[in-house]
């Protein structure tokens, strides 16, 4: 039963919950970690460790990309991002990080990462990128917007991508665009159909974000065989709520998202759509607990962003950040130069950090066994508390 709250003469909202406010509450077993595990796959792949990373250029240049799959994780190239546009991105970033570092303007360096992101996606360059991805042996997946899907999915499952993400701020199952058919008629509005453009691609399509029930359903039913929850949140870097006044705390989110995967499991008679949760995951408590709310995997910003290979040079943006006329997010410092350490440190230790800041995949694991649990699928039915 959903709890409303009447905050105005026939006016309710629902009561929902962050996953600050809720915790795992163990069962009477327990386990030893080294008897857990963590993979899980998505059609055909499968991975070590639930976690992607937020597609953006802070986190995910070729390198880092490949590195994660190296690591067990699922790496995701922004094929909107700055290696699809710029011949020396490395130096673009170098450029936005002196700015973000040293411009008194907290503004100048979005206006500057607007500037690099006006630049024309150059197809050639975002191909050879995919097939140097693909060409490490990695699982290789690139992230497109839905309203340059249609362009930029062909080319970039030519080149060798083996999973698409359709990834936007929110998305449904049908996104309405203006376009110019070059007639008297002007800009038309056309929708993308996710459902036929889903069908007649050749690779797994994961989608989002979303934030409710129904349209998580929805986008089920269109063949994704993935679902992102959340916007990316991050505090200090992804202003969704505050631009647009937009958002669902992710312990509601992802167990809705969960009831929606149940249903549709039972409408389609065994189809399974997996569960990706995507903001206001810090720690290794936090990526516990979404994995308990019923995620089945979790994209990760801010943590990455302390990788010594992560090419923000301890920064970090939300791809939405980048937007040129609505931005929605800054660039947030997360960690000094010496403060950075390796990739593999941060999913899978040895940490010296008490935070949870460190070492995720080690906390996942023990957090699993403490509860009894041995593997992702049985941790979602987990006990849970709410705080009151």
């Amino acid at each position: 039963m959903r709890d409303l709250v009447e905050f105005g003469m026939g006016r309710t909202a629902r009561r929902t919950y962050e996953l600050d406010d809720i915790s795992i509450v163990p069962s009477r077993r327990t386990r030893s970690s080294k008897n857990v595990s963590t993979a899980w796959q998505i059609d055909a792949y499968r991975f070590e460790s639930p976690i992607l990373n937020h597609p953006t250029d802070a986190l995910g240049s070729p390198g880092s990309v490949i590195e994660l799959g190296r690591l067990g994780a699922l790496g995701v190239l922004n094929g909107e991002g700055l290696w699809a546009r710029h011949a020396n991105p490395e130096e673009k970033i170098a450029e936005l990080v002196d700015i973000a570092e040293n411009d008194p303007d907290p503004a100048a360096a979005v206006r500057h990462l607007q500037k690099l992101h006006a630049a024309p996606i150059n197809p050639d360059l975002l191909a050879g990128i995919v097939k140097q991805i693909r060409d490490a042996g990695v699982t290789t997946a690139v992230r497109v917007s839905p309203q340059n899907a249609p362009d930029l999915a062909p080319g970039v499952i030519a080149a060798g991508a083996e999973l698409l993400v359709v990834h936007g701020t929110i998305i449904s199952a049908e996104h309405v665009v203006l376009v110019d058919r070059g007639s008297e008629d002007g800009l038309v509005a056309e929708p993308l159909n996710l459902k036929t453009f889903i069908s007649d691609l050749d690779i797994p399509v994961i989608a989002g974000a979303v934030h409710d029930h129904r349209t998580a359903l929805h986008l089920m039913r269109t063949g994704a065989a993935g679902v992102i929850v959340g916007y990316g949140s991050a505090e200090g870097a992804t202003t969704t709520g505050e631009v647009l006044g937009i958002g669902v705390p992710m312990a509601t989110a992802i167990a809705d998202a969960a009831a929606a995967r149940r249903e549709y499991l039972d409408e389609t008679g065994g189809r399974y759509v997996h569960v990706i949760a995507d903001g206001d995951i810090h720690n290794s408590g936090d990526l516990a607990k979404a994995i308990a709310c019923g995620a089945d995997a979790a994209v990760l910003g801010t943590p990455l962003a302390c990788a010594a290979s992560a090419p923000g040079r301890g920064w970090y943006w939300p791809s939405a950040a980048a937007h040129p006329s609505t931005p929605r997010g800054a660039l947030l410092q997360v960690a000094e130069d010496a403060e950075r350490v390796a990739l593999d440190v941060v999913l899978n230790g040895p940490s010296d950090d008490p935070d949870g800041l460190l070492n995720f995949i080690g906390g996942l694991r023990r957090s699993m066994a403490k509860a009894g649990y041995s593997d992702l699928k049985e941790f979602q039915k987990v006990g849970l508390s709410v705080r009151g």
